[in-house]
């Protein structure tokens, strides 16, 4: 597929590689990476990413929302272990085992239709405890959830080989917020051992998610779930990252047109800006179509030749303006909107910091019309749509 100059996204392989390396050298051996690639790799692209975490740094454990994400990674040719992390309805059971799927158990309620869907057939599981995130999984003290272990992995149509949990607060590194995730830690780990005690087959017991593993890792994991950081994001504005894990994407553009106006010209929809001097203005080919926020209207910034340069006006669905008074910017020009041009660089980060969101929802954000690029020590190996 060819690249086409319009918007694209650059994924850097070999960033994605040092990430992974990094996060496992800080890693107890024991512990093996299941990397969390749900939502197309969070916006790099699965068809990008999956050959080079698979092939080339041997992943063997990945982790998706749904059953459409799974049965992708199956076609793209991954023969590892698959968890679904979300809901799957129960009435595709079939294809759960078909494609040997591990479904998460999200409920008690939702194993029994799981089982009775499955029929003489058995679904791989792994079961989720709800310690403190409220979100899936059983409830209840140690006890309980040990018990209701036991009841899950009794029903006939279920093959339960793990459990797990999910921090809320692993990223925030305060001492309450610290004991929180304790806390969760000891009430997973502490029904295992009884249900385990009372003959439940848990083979594969794990709690940590990418800041848990890189800021409160626990032996008795038997996975660390990696996601964001894999991509080189902090899953907290206020958490710094190791130097050595990095951006793996970067967002370009380019300048359609360059154009010199006077004082009191407007600029774009709702006439929010108007020029109070003369005014070089060059139009960039991206709009919120494209996943870059309208919220950035007036205020976000670009690279363009080494320099920064403020958008001016709103953000519109296929195009935005920015101000490029006193530069030599021409018509043709690349445009990074999130990446390094020279000396400068802006990151995800920067821009949900602009927006008032997180890193995550905006590279997720950006759309399936943008080609994600991928290159491998500096070449390109090919031009993927999602």
């Amino acid at each position: 597929m060819k690249l086409y100059r319009r918007t694209w996204a650059e994924v850097d392989l070999n960033k994605l590689g040092g990430n992974y390396l990094a996060y496992r050298s800080r890693l107890p051996e024991n512990i093996d990476i299941m990397c969390v690639v749900k939502a197309f790799c969070y916006g790099h692209g699965d068809r990008a990413c999956m050959g080079y975490l698979q092939d080339k740094l041997g992943v063997k454990w990945f982790a998706v929302s749904n059953l459409d994400e799974a049965e992708r990674l199956r076609r793209l040719g991954v023969t590892g272990e698959i968890l679904i992390l979300g809901y799957t309805d129960p009435a595709d059971a079939d294809e759960l085992i078909d494609n040997n799927i591990i479904q998460a158990i999200v409920s008690e309620e939702y194993a029994q239709k799981l089982s009775e869907s499955a029929g003489s057939r058995k679904v791989r599981c792994h079961i989720a405890a709800d310690t403190g995130m409220t979100r899936i999984g059983v409830r209840g003290t140690a006890e309980e959830i040990a018990e209701a272990f036991g009841r899950i992995a009794a029903l006939a149509g279920l093959d339960v080989c793990g459990a797990f949990t999910h921090y809320a607060v692993a990223d925030t590194l305060t001492d309450d917020c610290i004991n929180y995730t304790l806390t969760q830690a000891e009430l997973l780990y502490r029904a295992a051992d009884i249900a385990r005690q009372n003959g439940v087959k848990l083979e594969t017991v794990h709690s940590l998610n990418s800041a848990g593993g890189l800021y409160r890792c626990d032996g008795r994991s038997a996975l660390a779930r990696l996601g964001i950081i894999l991509y080189g994001l902090t899953p907290d504005a206020g958490l710094a990252l190791p130097d050595e894990i990095q951006p793996v994407m970067s967002l370009r553009s380019v300048v359609s047109r360059v154009e010199t106006v006077p004082a009191g010209v407007s600029v774009s929809y709702g006439r929010t800006f108007t020029s109070t001097d003369t005014t070089k203005i060059a139009t960039v080919s991206c709009g919120y179509a494209d996943g870059y926020p309208r919220a950035l209207s007036n205020k976000g910034e670009v690279l363009i030749r080494g320099r920064r340069h403020r958008i001016i006006g709103r953000v519109c669905m296929d195009q935005f303006m920015v101000d490029v008074t006193g530069s030599d910017v021409q018509a043709g020009d690349t445009v990074t909107l999130i990446g390094t041009d020279g000396s400068e660089t802006i990151t995800a980060d920067d821009i949900a910091e602009l927006t008032g969101t997180i890193g995550y929802e905006v590279v997720c954000g950006i759309s399936e019309r943008v080609p994600r690029a991928a290159y491998e020590n500096g070449e390109l190996t090919g031009v993927y749509k999602l």
